[in-house]
């Protein structure tokens, strides 16, 4: 049986977008019997609901809806470490938790060898372990998540899960421009394809099995580390129009641009499917729109901006993030 109704969460550009926001939202709204992650724990995805800030690097960031099973393909990176103590963190349930047994283990060696490789000061890694973790795995070397004693009781074939389902989140990681296969900047990227194709294939599940592609844009551009940013501020000019960020999982500043490349954002869109965007932190960009919920009270200046954006990539913004909390959404799908 072909499961048809799989979403894919995929970055636009280079991450730090807001994906977790918005598998955050779709978990709760559209209620997915699997929530599943891909990528490693080199990507941070930040959840607010109901008061608390989740921030992660290896849960699935639909955690907050408990309903959903929550699942890491066999294409993740997995840092035990990490993985055990968010599950203590935030309180989850193990029973709702699934790793592909034939996922990566991310040792201290490989964390060892990330933070002291020339490789990692020359592009500035998060020193996570994944770089080194996934090269172990094409050298045939790695350990997988079934040599793990203490990840047993969260074995499982993620592909036979995902084709019993009746409907299935995937959350990719970073962005498309980070992709090892697409980088706009070689050797600036990392370790893995980071398109809606690799998202697939890290979790196990087949092109018809998808029906959404949503393409995550930002309303402003991010980047962490070297490589092109088109139209780059300094960080003291995006602190004064307040737009200055920090990385989830590295604390690095970003850097800041308040153009968007659409020459770039339609390559994306095309590579990776795209059949809609979420677009996020409008109301960071255009002032009065925060914990807007409709349309009609968005602002003219915001509504300007994303009817260009739909003009110039002949593709609908369905989903409009207007604050950090995961209600503070327009949803325009209906």
């Amino acid at each position: 049986m072909i499961t048809k109704n799989v979403s894919i969460v995929v970055g636009s550009l280079y991450g730090d977008c807001g994906k977790g926001k918005i598998v955050g939202y779709l978990a709760l709204k559209d209620n997915p019997e699997i929530v599943a992650r891909a990528g490693g724990p080199n990507c941070g995805h930040t959840v607010v609901h109901e008061n608390t800030k989740y921030l992660l690097s290896m849960l699935p960031s639909g955690l907050i809806n408990t309903n959903s099973r929550l699942l890491l393909g066999a294409g993740t990176l997995v840092d035990p470490r990490k993985f055990l103590a968010e599950i203590k963190k935030y309180d989850v349930n193990p029973s709702r938790i699934g790793i592909d047994r034939r996922a990566t283990i991310i040792s201290q060696n490989h964390i060892d060898e990330d933070s002291s490789s020339e490789l990692s000061k020359k592009i500035g890694t998060t020193k996570c372990g994944v770089g080194p973790a996934q090269a172990s795995r094409a050298y045939r070397t790695a350990k997988q998540v079934s040599s793990e004693p203490e990840l047993s009781s969260f074995l499982t074939d993620v592909p036979s899960e995902c084709q019993k389902a009746k409907s299935i989140l995937i959350e990719g990681s970073q962005g498309f421009y980070l992709s090892n296969l697409y980088s706009d900047d070689w050797p600036n990227a990392t370790s893995k394809d980071t398109s809606a194709s690799g998202i697939c294939s890290d979790v196990g599940v087949g092109p018809k099995s998808v029906k959404h592609v949503i393409l995550v844009i930002k309303s402003y551009s991010t980047r962490v580390g070297s490589g092109p940013l088109s139209f780059e501020m300094t960080f003291e000019e995006a602190q004064a129009k307040g737009l200055a960020e920090w990385g989830v999982v590295s604390g690095r500043k970003r850097r800041i641009s308040e153009h968007l490349d659409f020459d770039k954002l339609r390559y994306s869109a095309a590579v990776n499917s795209a059949d809609q965007i979420a677009l996020t932190k409008i109301d960071t960009r255009f002032a009065n729109n925060n914990g807007v919920i409709t349309y009609q009270e968005l602002t003219s200046d915001a509504k300007r901006f994303i009817e260009n954006m739909e003009n110039e990539l002949n593709l609908p913004v369905t989903l409009i993030g207007t604050g950090s909390s995961n209600e503070a959404m327009v949803d325009r799908r209906a």
